[in-house]
């Protein structure tokens, strides 16, 4: 969801009797929801979904020293260059993905590697019912992408090219340095966030060279 229309999808619901109420929420939620004005400041420069910077999904409080301590966390981190990964997994007979900043080798003993889907994620209620995934490490040139599987849209494979892995028939997106294939070994509660641990069944690096890069809020590459 982009700034622009989280602002406004406030700003409607703070406005008006009409407007809809997801599921879940409770009815009289609009009145001690946050002004569009907190959520702009708090939402900061990126149009892409809030599953993809750490420490970014954060609890969105009235109270301004909470709002600057959320903002320092997530500046401070920011300062921490990693890649870029699209975490995959087919539920339900369709592909699902998310991209994630938070990856990170675990074990060599057995092979676990990590990754730390936001508790407000779509894509990971998807992945764990899989009970298996990929992670995709993309490639420089590969931003619109990373955009795209962060992004809250329906179709994120929409004109995506993909090939299911061997192990798992997760998805294996083209182009990327290579991929980790894995199963569901272990989830834990930490915060807003889940770190869940995959095992690895199988993995592989491709022809490509160059990573792609996030550093304090924008994409990069090596090379």
């Amino acid at each position: 969801m982009s700034r622009d229309r989280a602002v406004a999808r406030v700003g409607s619901m703070t406005s008006g009797a009409s407007a809809e109420i997801p599921d879940g929420m409770r009815p009289d939620a609009r009145e001690t929801w946050p002004s569009p004005e907190l959520i702009e400041s708090w939402l900061g420069d990126q149009d892409v979904d809030f599953e993809f910077r750490p420490g970014e999904d954060v609890a969105v409080h009235d109270d301004p020293e909470a709002v600057a301590a959320a903002r320092r966390f997530r500046d401070v981190l920011g300062r921490f260059a990693s890649g870029v990964t699209v975490v995959t997994a087919v539920s339900g007979g369709e592909p699902v993905g998310m991209t994630c900043q938070s990856f990170s080798s675990v074990s060599l003993d057995p092979p676990l590697v990590m990754f730390i889907p936001a508790k407000s994620s779509r894509a990971w209620p998807l992945i764990q019912r899989a009970g298996r995934f990929c992670v995709n490490f993309l490639a420089a040139g590969q931003a619109d992408l990373s955009n795209q599987m962060a992004s809250r849209g329906s179709d994120k494979f929409a004109g995506v090219s993909w090939s299911p892995t061997e192990a798992t028939g997760s998805p294996l997106l083209d182009g990327v340095l290579g991929y980790v294939d894995c199963a569901v070994h272990n989830v834990y509660e930490a915060g807003d966030h889940y770190v869940v641990i995959g095992r690895v069944l199988d993995l592989a690096t491709t022809d490509v060279e160059d990573a792609l890069l996030f550093y304090r809020g924008k994409y990069s590459a090596t090379g």
